[in-house]
């Protein structure tokens, strides 16, 4: 893979053509058009290798340490080029105190003290509106080091505020850490499944180990950090239950104490997505999307910290749309997420490709769900790497209700065991141990925490085996008494919507029919 293509690839077909004109006006004599056609060659559609590239620049005398001389040239005009692409377009207060900082630098070695601590005045006052404390930190040092001035802020004053404002930063950067630390822990956890997590307990040793526990709701910046920190253990544990008033609440209380100025706007967007998300979870759909619409309303005045969390807003807003009889609505919200003028991240396009094969399925187009998947191109082993077993294991049971939808029922019974021998191959059943052991245990099933799925499983095989069974009263006894894999308040809703179509298949009824009532009991 050719990194400079990929990353050259990353710009929109606007940013190319500027890019371009960028590259003429640096270059110079023959070594400029040089840059220019290596630039042509890498954005064309086919990738080149790099003797054809090298051919195709030195026909006459094929030259790779002038080529590779090249290749370094051309990723330096790129980095000058993002460089100053990123200072016209970064319009967040870090950029303004930055650019008010280096102007006060300038002024102060150009000997006009004045205009200097004018402008220092402004920088500090920004970045405290906007919680800037790094960039403060940097304020308040230039202070520091000219506070001789005839023109300065007497030092007593400025000192208070400097160590006042380097705990706050100190905090952020504890908070950052430990959800970093947080993240990292739960991601390991996620690639074993729901294995035993002591979440609690992991995030209390690393709230306590950073001195967080008492840090809620003292600023946007800060809040978000620690909601982040506390989404991060509900998604493992899956109380959203919980979760979502309790963050509902923060936000409610920071909004009405002390509100959201313009520059906390991208705190403000990440804590209405964590809200909406665990409103979701929570199957409260209409509020959720209320949420998301307050984001997306005051996105339109941010649009550059908006742009990170865009893609994820537009996927959950489809996500609630499917629970509020508006399928159809998610589908195209889905479709133009996969037209971007630039590549999405690999994990946020398989997801989006796997949700829309649950909005297909919904609306019966049963082949179009089928090919979207196979549009998932990895194997199992990348797919529980990456995105964990549950991913993987939601992805296989999708596949194998799509394939008894289209009658190919030797198929999906083989998916079905497959997925049986994973379960059990890595999560054998374990003995009780005594009670006057050094750690006694009840016994664990087979399946550990997967065992549900396993009943489950087992009632989809006997189905495809005997279509007949799902008429039969023993069957349908056994379907709709399976209360631990509908844990209503803590299961994930694709769980809900497996269970929804075996549920389907024994009342005779449309499978998103009985989705949207069993998501609304």
């Amino acid at each position: 893979m050719d990194d400079l293509r990929t990353t050259l690839l990353t710009l929109g077909s606007d940013e190319r053509r500027d890019f371009g004109v960028f590259i003429q006006r640096q270059r110079r004599k023959a070594a400029g058009r040089q840059d220019s056609r290596l630039y042509a060659l890498l954005v064309q559609p086919k990738a080149l290798t790099a003797p054809q590239l090298i051919a195709k620049l030195y026909p006459d005398e094929p030259n790779a340490v002038a080529y590779y001389a090249l290749r370094k040239r051309l990723m330096r005009h790129l980095t000058d080029y993002l460089l100053l692409r990123q200072r016209q377009l970064d319009t967040t207060a870090a950029a303004s105190v930055r650019g008010q900082l280096t102007l006060a630098h300038y002024l102060f070695e150009a000997g006009i003290p004045r205009l200097a601590w004018s402008t220092l005045r402004k920088a500090e006052k920004l970045g405290r509106e906007s919680e800037q404390y790094e960039q403060l930190n940097a304020v308040y040092n230039l202070q520091i080091q000219y506070a001789d001035s005839p023109h300065a802020t007497p030092l007593a004053e400025i000192l208070p505020r400097y160590r006042l404002n380097k705990k706050a930063a100190d905090e952020e950067e504890r908070a950052n850490i430990a959800d970093s630390l947080l993240r990292l822990r739960l991601r390991e956890a996620r690639v074993r499944g729901r294995a035993a997590v002591p979440v609690d307990s992991i995030l209390q040793v690393i709230l306590a180990e950073y001195d967080l526990q008492e840090a809620f709701a003292r600023s946007p910046s800060l809040l978000s950090r620690l909601m982040s920190i506390t989404r991060n253990a509900m998604l493992v544990r899956r109380d959203f239950a919980s979760f979502a008033p309790f963050i509902e609440r923060c936000y409610s209380l920071m909004e009405r104490r002390h509100g959201f100025a313009p520059a906390q706007r991208g705190h403000q967007l990440k804590l209405l997505y964590m809200l909406a998300h665990a409103l979701y979870r929570s199957r409260r759909f209409a509020e959720s999307v209320a949420y998301l619409e307050k984001g997306q309303a005051l996105a339109a005045g941010a649009v550059r910290q908006f742009r990170e969390l865009g893609t994820r807003f537009t996927f959950l807003l489809a996500a609630n749309y499917a629970f509020l009889h508006r399928n159809a609505e998610s589908i195209v919200l889905l479709e133009s997420l996969l037209r971007p003028s630039k590549p999405l991240a690999p994990e946020e396009d398989l997801t989006i490709r796997f949700q829309l094969t649950f909005h297909y399925f919904a609306e019966g187009k049963f082949a179009k769900a089928n090919q979207t998947l196979l549009s998932i191109a990895r194997t199992d082993h990348w797919l529980e790497q990456h995105l964990g077993l549950e991913w993987l294991l939601n992805r296989n049971i999708g596949e194998a209700l799509i394939q008894v939808e289209l009658g190919n029922h030797d198929l999906a019974l083989s998916r079905v065991r497959a997925i049986e021998r994973t379960l059990r191959e890595q999560f054998p059943a374990v003995p009780a141990t005594l009670a006057d052991a050094p750690e006694p245990a009840e016994a664990v099933p087979v399946g550990g925490p997967y065992h549900a799925v396993l009943v489950f499983l087992g009632l989809v095989r006997e189905l495809i085996e005997d279509p007949a069974t799902e008429r039969r009263p023993d069957f349908i006894s056994r379907v709709t008494s399976m209360p631990a894999f509908l844990a209503q308040e803590r299961e994930d809703l694709q769980v809900l919507s497996f269970y929804a179509w075996l549920r389907a298949r024994t009342l005779g009824r449309s499978y998103y029919a009985v989705l949207l009532e069993l998501a609304h009991a």
